[in-house]
């Protein structure tokens, strides 16, 4: 465990944070940059306190943070689902970066530790953490979720049972994909994907892409892929070779599409057996949750992994009641960390081609732009901090 900080490092000024906490501040060598929303859908950068790690917290220099499709939403339309944002928060929430401070209790980490943020913080006594299922905690304090400071900052304290260490091989940049990993990885988990059987991914975006090398990890075959984008196919077939894609028809309705799809498939030699066991819908968009339905066998799952809107009206229910198929949804994950570090650092998974553009922490309001126009061809938006001089 690390000295407490110097009185050259030290301020007596105590504030409240952005959840009520009073802490105490540090004053640091350089400032605290940070990209935070607001509740009428802007942007800005302002500098942010940097706080002293209270008992059983690290404070972290934030090397690397993803920008996720949830920082796009909340700026734009400023919630998801019964999560609204009601004032100015920090965002961000897959990160990476270093310990620089430890503070009193921390037993696990020291200064120098390089670490993968895992950015959701559970009560730890409700019924649902006390059964393991602590990913469905109605008082997770979230990362960049309102209102908890995200990692889009240099300085950010972080309790550190929620900081896994990084092996020497996997870089900070890849230590913050293992947040869209996770979420990945606690998918297939529920969906129960088959060594051998079919399945299909909607959705070409980071999440979707992740699925797809995660599902032909796994074993899952025939895959196929579906998106709007042809670039983004491109890029999945080159990612994933052995993957077919689709490209998504806007002139027919869900049943339509889904029958092309199904097409792709050896239902002809094979029958209804060979038509895809499973269906990793990471979009969250209606139209393809329904083409999902239409598509997955009989029997089959339906795992939605993405953000939708908060109802959907329109799913085909007397269809998923007489093919007895699951609908089946997910909330973040739990338990997936050391699994996802050990695929990357053991060559399982090379996640490393989807960072498509990297900006400096400075220049984060640029990096949440090119994320959020979808015609700057960008798959993975990283914000990176390279400098060393922080303590």
């Amino acid at each position: 465990m690390s000295p407490p900080a110097s009185d050259a490092q030290s301020s007596k000024t105590l504030s409240k944070d952005a959840s009520g906490i009073t802490r105490r501040t540090l004053t640091t060598p350089l400032p605290n940059p940070s990209l935070m929303v607001t509740a009428d859908h802007t942007l800005k950068q302002e500098e942010a306190p940097v706080y002293a790690p209270a008992r059983g917290e690290v404070l972290l220099h934030i090397k690397a943070t993803g920008v996720c499709g949830s920082d796009i939403h909340f700026w734009k339309a400023g919630r998801i689902g019964s999560l609204v944002v009601e004032g100015d928060c920090i965002l961000g929430h897959e990160a990476a970066g270093t310990v620089l401070q430890c503070g009193e209790g921390v037993s696990n980490l020291q200064p120098g530790d390089r670490v993968a943020v895992e950015p959701g913080v559970p009560c730890g006594t409700c019924f649902l953490c006390m059964d393991g299922r602590y990913n469905l905690c109605e008082d997770v304090q979230f990362a960049g979720v309102y209102p908890y400071a995200g990692t889009i900052q240099r300085y950010k304290t972080h309790p550190a049972k929620w900081c896994h260490k990084l092996p020497s091989n996997v870089s900070y940049a890849e230590g913050a994909l293992l947040e869209p990993l996770s979420v990945v990885m606690h998918g297939i988990k529920s969906a129960g994907l088959s060594l051998g059987k079919g399945a299909v991914i909607c959705g070409a975006g980071p999440i979707g892409l992740i699925a797809l090398a995660a599902a032909r990890a796994s074993g899952a075959h025939p895959l196929v892929i579906t998106d709007l984008e042809p670039s983004r196919l491109a890029f999945a077939k080159n990612f994933v070779p052995t993957a077919a894609t689709y490209q998504v028809d806007r002139q027919l309705d869900a049943a339509g599409n889904a029958k092309k799809i199904r097409e792709l498939f050896d239902i002809e030699n094979i029958g209804e057996y060979g038509a895809p066991e499973t269906v990793l819908e990471c979009t969250g968009v209606e139209s393809s949750v329904i083409t999902a339905a239409y598509t997955v066998r009989r029997g089959g799952t339906v795992m939605v992994i993405g953000v939708g809107k908060e109802i959907m009206n329109n799913l085909p229910f007397m269809h998923l009641s007489l093919a007895e198929i699951d609908l089946k949804f997910i909330n973040r994950y739990r338990d997936t960390w050391p699994a996802g570090i050990h695929c990357l650092a053991g060559g399982v998974l090379d996640l490393k081609p989807l960072v498509s553009h990297t900006y400096p922490l400075e220049r984060s309001l640029d990096a949440l732009y090119t994320c959020g126009d979808l015609s700057n061809g960008s798959i993975k938006v990283q914000i990176i901090d390279e400098r060393d001089d922080v303590l």
